[in-house]
Parts: structure tokens; C-alpha cells; sequence
């Protein structure tokens, strides 16, 4: 099997968030920024960690989108998500956790509203500073093929060094080359990587094994596993991108990405609660 036929072997659909222009207020719709719509229970979700002055405190998560699962389900064609309902997605901004600590965990958060006759415009948390509350901004939506980046493809196929074959075969299934700095923010396919596969790192995070300078403290068992499963049991959720509209601009780290991954198995019965962030940059 050539290079090309194993890389169209791995295709899966996504769904292009293209995030440009601002957006007016409307109950329920996909768009990111602007305040949430969230059911009268609601309570803003806070992060404990340790902020850029040194003082470890509750912080309130920003608010960055929000989607219309009816509005996806014509782009979801392999129909993992939610047909109703409203998707948010949280993440604390400050500091920008990467996600390779477990005490990351809760620096980012997904809700699945699953009413939306129940939903309404949220108030921002009193102590939310203003460079938190972002302006609102289209989304509009579309469905591309996707396939892995070099360093998931090699995962896969750990016998292919071929790196410049991988290339030009990815350049010629999708029309663009891999290194194009177009808009990457996506549902599903798979991550558009920066640094390294981050499906084992998932698995062994979530695990409770630290990956920032510890992976020799981790059991080479453990590791394996990690390596030899992780790719059936974690899949993207979301990828965002450095978002643009006017004079405001999100980035993470420098011109990178933040991942939202979670288990198929926790997609499947909905447990958005147990989502893992990771952010990559240059």
C-alpha cells in the first residue's frame, strides 16, 4: 500500500469553524464569544490554579464559543455529536494551561445544554476581568475531509520515514500544503499538529502521570499501553485557531492551537465533563 493509500485509508470527516466577522446577538446560535446562553442552574465555571502573580486563586474560565448541534448535524456526517441541544466550550485565558499537568485538569470545560427552550444570556461573573470578555464573532460552519498530520500518521504507520512523500501525498488529497497557515479551527478529524501526537499524552495525563519533564518516571508498561491504544480510545473534539475580528486577536502561545480531545466512548454517552485541553505552539 503506498504512502497516499494508507493516508486516504485514515480520511474522517470534520467540520470548519471559519471565525471572521462580528456577530449580533441571537438566542442559541453557534458563535463564539459574546456571553453565553445557559440554562437558569447554570453556575460559571472557575479554575484553582496558580496565576501569572504568583497567587493561587479561583478564577472564572472565558467563555470562547458556543455551537448549534441542529446547526452541525448536517456537517456531521459520521454523526458522533449531538443532534440538539447546545455545545459551550470554556478555557482559562490567563495563563493558559498547556495541559500536561494533571492539575491542569478543570482549566477547561464543555457543557452540552441539552434544552435549549431552557437557555438564556448569561451575566458575566462579577470579578471577571474586561480582557476576558471576548466580542462576538461569526462561525460559520462547513464539513472537509481530514486527515493525520505527519507525527499521527507515523504513529500509525511507525515503519514510514518518508516524511516528504507523506507531503506531497497530503498536499494531493486535500489541494493544500500541510505547512499552509490557513484558518484551523475544527469539530472532529483529526488535530492539526504543531509539536507531537497528543493522543498517548491524553491517556497518560488523565492518568495522573505529570509530562512536562517526567516521562521517565513513567512504568514502560504504562507507556506502551498508552502508545499501543491511545489512538482508538481518544479522538479531537475541538481545535481552535488564533482568532481575528477587527483590533481583537486570541492567540495561544505563539501561533498555536488549544485541543479539546475526549474518549469516543465518553462522546458517545455525552460526559463532555471529562474532556482534556492540550495547547500546542511553534
Amino acid at each position: 500500500m503506498s504512502i497516499k493509500e494508507k493516508l486516504e485509508s485514515l480520511g474522517k470527516n470534520s467540520i470548519q469553524l471559519k471565525i471572521a466577522r462580528k456577530e449580533t446577538y441571537k438566542l442559541g446560535a453557534t458563535r463564539f464569544g459574546g456571553k453565553p446562553d445557559v440554562p437558569p442552574d447554570f453556575i460559571w465555571p472557575t479554575y484553582e490554579g496558580e496565576s501569572y502573580d504568583h497567587v493561587v486563586k479561583d478564577r472564572p474560565l472565558t467563555f470562547l464559543a458556543q455551537l448549534n448541534c441542529a446547526e452541525l448535524a448536517q456537517f456531521d456526517a459520521e454523526h458522533l455529536l449531538p443532534d440538539h441541544g447546545l455545545l459551550s466550550f470554556f478555557y482559562e485565558t490567563d495563563t493558559q494551561c498547556w495541559g500536561y499537568d494533571p492539575k491542569d485538569k478543570g482549566c477547561a470545560r464543555v457543557y452540552w445544554f441539552e434544552d435549549s427552550s431552557a437557555l438564556s444570556a448569561a451575566s458575566f461573573p462579577a470579578d471577571m476581568e474586561e480582557d476576558f470578555k471576548f466580542p462576538m464573532v461569526k462561525i460559520k460552519l462547513d464539513s472537509k475531509p481530514s486527515y493525520p498530520s505527519w507525527q499521527d500518521f507515523s504513529e500509525v504507520f511507525p515503519d514510514e520515514k518518508d516524511d516528504d512523500a507523506f507531503n506531497n501525498a497530503w498536499d494531493e488529497l486535500t489541494g493544500k500544503d500541510p505547512e499552509d497557515p490557513e484558518d484551523r479551527s475544527q469539530l472532529l478529524g483529526w488535530p492539526d499538529v504543531i509539536q507531537n501526537s497528543m493522543f498517548s499524552e491524553c491517556d497518560l495525563v488523565t492518568q495522573g502521570y505529570y509530562l512536562g519533564n517526567g516521562w521517565i518516571k513513567i512504568p514502560k508498561e504504562v507507556s506502551q499501553r498508552a502508545k499501543e491504544s491511545a489512538l482508538d480510545r481518544w479522538m479531537l473534539l475541538l481545535q481552535l485557531d488564533t482568532v481575528e475580528c477587527g483590533d481583537f486577536e486570541l492567540m495561544f502561545g505563539d501561533c498555536g492551537h488549544i485541543y479539546f480531545y475526549i474518549t469516543k466512548e465518553d462522546l458517545a454517552a455525552r460526559r463532555f465533563d471529562r474532556v482534556w485541553l492540550i495547547l500546542q505552539c511553534c
